[in-house]
């Protein structure tokens, strides 16, 4: 929770206009530049918007798709694979993704190796086997549901569902060590790796 708190903060500065603003105010400056509020306002409604379309995304899914008995399938075999303990990798994952279809415009699936969540090394190298042995399931189910997305944007109406999959898409091919997390980490993330990235290909 901390390292993801973590995220949340540091993706907060890193979007704002001034993030020494606490300084610069204390010293009696403006913090914002010409035209700097209205940039901010910008920014605000920009992600109004974005949170709108998330919420109409997530009420579609649920209503008329049924997207909230998809996630409660999905939970509950995850609870049933981890009860199993010789198969709770596997389950742990499903469950997180059960979380996801609850709200799956607005969040992400991502690997604990990402978020640097420490793991027990047996508890590692045992997910790693369960995956392992999982996989050419993983890879079927993948096929299936890539075809599902086709034939879903081809109605149209199946748009709202088809997206949904083709985000789940990875954590079907693999859902071992997955968890949920906000878009807002995942994109953070994402920021923090292209930085890296760029440092290492510049020496």
């Amino acid at each position: 929770m901390q390292r993801i708190s973590t995220l949340f903060r540091s993706g907060a500065e890193y979007a704002s206009p001034c993030a020494i603003i606490g300084e610069r105010r204390a010293a009696g400056d403006d913090c914002h530049p010409p035209g700097g509020r209205r940039m901010v306002g910008h920014a605000v409604d920009g992600e109004g918007e974005r949170a709108t379309v998330r919420t109409l995304g997530n009420i579609l899914w649920h209503i008329p798709f049924l997207g909230f008995l998809t996630a409660a399938f999905y939970w509950l075999l995850g609870l049933l694979l981890t009860l199993l303990v010789v198969t709770a990798p596997l389950g742990l994952g499903l469950m997180e993704f059960g979380k996801f279809l609850l709200a799956p415009f607005g969040n992400e699936m991502v690997s604990r190796s990402d978020l640097d969540m420490p793991q027990n090394p047996v508890w590692r190298a045992y997910s790693t086997l369960v995956m392992i042995l999982y996989l050419p399931f993983g890879v079927v189910f993948v096929i299936l549901n890539a075809i599902q997305v086709f034939a879903l944007c081809l109605s149209i109406v199946g748009i709202p569902v088809a997206l949904v999959i083709a985000k789940s898409l990875g954590t079907v091919l693999n859902p071992v060590n997955k968890v949920c997390v906000p878009s807002a980490v995942a994109e953070e993330m994402a920021r923090r790796n292209a930085r890296a990235e760029i440092d290492r290909r510049r020496g």
